[in-house]
């Protein structure tokens, strides 16, 4: 009934999306915390081993727009639960690769590689798509904080024990134990997933409130209506300025993330000595970090939004101020111990995490027939990072001998990005499509969802 109180069902899909990202993040991570052994066993240089690094990255860019065309056009559940039983099996074939001539196996592993971010790309559009249906614009950011929080959440639980898992039983080994988690997790996924007005647990009074405070509600196809003279909707997405500034400043941002999943373990033992073990555990409290600072910057966010403040300040300020602090990181290039470097990393990953909002604005300013394209729009700006980051890291330490360069660069990122919102990003509001010539509506409905 509308008097009971309402249920708390959206908080199960939060965690559902936390658990799943944890473990596809975990299998990005994973590669970084075996890449050390990878080179020395299979024998390749910095660059080559960069280039195995990006192989993730050139799918996972190539499928994010139809990816986020296919939550569009066909149910998000389904299109979400095949993409993630494909990864889960492409996953567990990497650890095959092992038994295979050593002249195939860094073909093959590239390969596979390019398979996984495939197969993985549908799963951000859709965690904001199933986010922007289950949670109202006044908890939005709390909740996507939370689920992007998952990422350094897996590293931190991840790391060490896929550390211990390479040490103790090889690289190949990696990939048998998280394609065996994201069976387990497909399977959970089908049970647990539903949109909030087929969901069997919810309450009206939740549905309500839900609904109410600007919940997209379903999670099957919005159809747009038909207007003569209205332009394709992706060059329409790339025509707004306030879109476009939100996808650029994903690019510089995620240049840290990249580097933490691929190269930091790999500068821990090269550059500062470390075992494969203390590597892992080492990268745990950066990932710790990043958790807290996501957590802390959504509800940041959603609190200065209850208090009043515009929906643009409550969600510019911890992204700039996040994107500051990431850049700390080029400071370990002075760090006198492996203790300072640790610390100076944790502060740049803590920025990261606190800035970490951009699929909030996602769901706050796309039109809402196109969310999911307009997120695979905005994951495939900011998983180019994923091609670049791995290799002009891997480029600058081949030349260079030492990862100082690769530092500046990294911070130089974090600082771009938060020049990405000041100077880019106007007023956060959300976008109406309209046929051409026309402009954004930019009336006081448009500000929530």
């Amino acid at each position: 009934m509308a008097s009971d109180n309402p249920t708390r069902v959206r908080y199960g899909i939060l965690a559902m999306l936390f658990l799943v990202t944890s473990v596809t993040f975990a299998d990005r991570s994973s590669l970084s915390i075996a890449g050390a052994a990878i080179q020395a066993d299979l024998g390749i240089d910095a660059l080559t081993l960069g280039y195995i690094f990006s192989a993730f990255g050139w799918a996972y860019v190539v499928a994010q727009i139809p990816g986020g065309w296919l939550f569009d056009r066909f149910d998000v559940k389904r299109v979400y639960a095949i993409a993630l039983l494909a990864w889960s099996l492409l996953t567990l074939s990497q650890g095959l690769v092992g038994f295979m001539p050593l002249p195939w196996t860094v073909a093959t592993l590239f390969l596979l590689r390019v398979a996984v971010g495939l197969a993985a790309a549908p799963c951000f559009p859709g965690n904001a798509r199933i986010i922007a249906a289950w949670f109202p614009t006044g908890e939005r950011a709390t909740a996507t904080a939370m689920s992007a929080s998952a990422q350094y959440c897996s590293t931190a639980l991840f790391a060490p024990l896929m550390g211990w898992v390479v040490q103790a039983l090889g690289w190949q080994h990696v990939f048998t134990v998280l394609g065996s988690f994201g069976l387990l997790l497909t399977f959970l996924w089908t049970k647990h997933i539903h949109s909030p007005r087929g969901h069997p647990r919810i309450n009206a009074a939740e549905f309500a409130y839900i609904e109410s405070g600007g919940g997209l509600i379903d999670l099957a196809p919005v159809s747009a209506p038909r207007e003569k003279g209205r332009r394709n909707p992706l060059l329409w997405l790339l025509g707004q300025r306030l879109l476009l500034g939100i996808y650029a400043g994903q690019f510089f941002s995620n240049a840290t993330t990249y580097f933490f999943l691929t190269w930091f373990p790999v500068y821990l033992v090269q550059a500062r000595g470390m075992s494969l073990l203390e590597a892992g555990f080492a990268a745990a409290l950066p990932a710790v970090s990043g958790f807290v600072g996501s957590l802390g910057g959504g509800l940041l966010s959603d609190a200065l939004l209850r208090r009043g403040h515009s929906l643009t300040l409550a969600r510019k300020l911890p992204i700039v101020t996040g994107m500051t602090l990431s850049a700390s990181l080029a400071l370990c290039i002075y760090a006198p111990s492996d203790a300072a470097v640790l610390a100076l990393m944790a502060l740049a990953f803590f920025g990261k995490g606190f800035g970490t909002l951009g699929w909030t604005l996602v769901a706050d300013t796309s039109p809402r027939q196109i969310v999911g394209l307009s997120g695979g729009l905005f994951n495939t700006f900011g998983n180019l990072a994923a091609i670049t980051t791995p290799i002009v890291v891997g480029y600058l330490v081949s030349r260079t001998g030492s990862f100082d360069l690769a530092l500046v660069y990294v911070g130089a990122n974090a600082l771009l990005a938060a020049l990405c919102y000041l100077l880019l990003v106007g007023r956060i509001q959300r976008l109406e499509l309209h046929s051409s010539g026309d402009h954004p509506d930019h009336s006081p409905r448009s500000t929530h969802p």
